[in-house]
């Protein structure tokens, strides 16, 4: 999904960064929420894409748009955590927000955040914010085998702990 046609000049930039947070604002919420959990989420995601807004004007027109936000966003959620030295919260409930879905998967969202850090984050960028495991192993910084069995894994650990519960 890239943002192609868009000029990126005088008005015109504002206009069509709002589509692009339109767009992809869910997903960048989505990833937020795997990374620091359903308080810090709606801080991540206005960080970046104040970021983004500010970088906008500089990115390639075939730049790949949710690949640079979720980048921006997995960057914004590391701060987040490292700034507040939190991790996301086991036991909350998720906020109502208009950017996404939350509520009934609170349980997931909290097996989730248990997961590995490496499969967390495989799982978040792969399966809930849709990027390909070249894209993920870009983030994550190793080969898109390594990713796909991150990811691969966390799923299955996240079934057999669901599995087991229901037992």
């Amino acid at each position: 999904m890239t943002e192609t046609s868009t000029p990126r000049a005088g008005t015109a930039v504002r206009g069509s960064f709002d589509a692009v947070v339109e767009q992809h604002g869910a997903t960048v919420l989505r990833v937020c929420r795997v990374i620091v959990g359903p308080h810090d989420a709606d801080d991540a995601w206005s960080e970046t894409f104040l970021a983004a807004l500010r970088a906008w004007p500089t990115l390639p027109p075939d730049a790949n748009v949710e690949a640079w936000l979720v980048t921006i966003a997995h960057r914004k959620a590391i701060d987040i955590v490292r700034a507040r030295r939190t991790v996301p919260l086991e036991h909350a409930r998720e906020p109502v927000s208009a950017h996404g879905v939350p509520g009934d998967g609170f349980e997931l969202w909290a097996r989730v955040a248990a997961l590995p850090e490496k499969q967390r984050l495989a799982v978040a960028y792969h399966h809930v914010a849709g990027l390909p495991y070249r894209e993920v192993a870009a983030l994550l910084g190793g080969t898109p085998e390594a990713a796909r069995r991150a990811a691969s894994d966390g799923i299955a650990a996240l079934r057999t702990r669901l599995t087991l519960e229901e037992s």
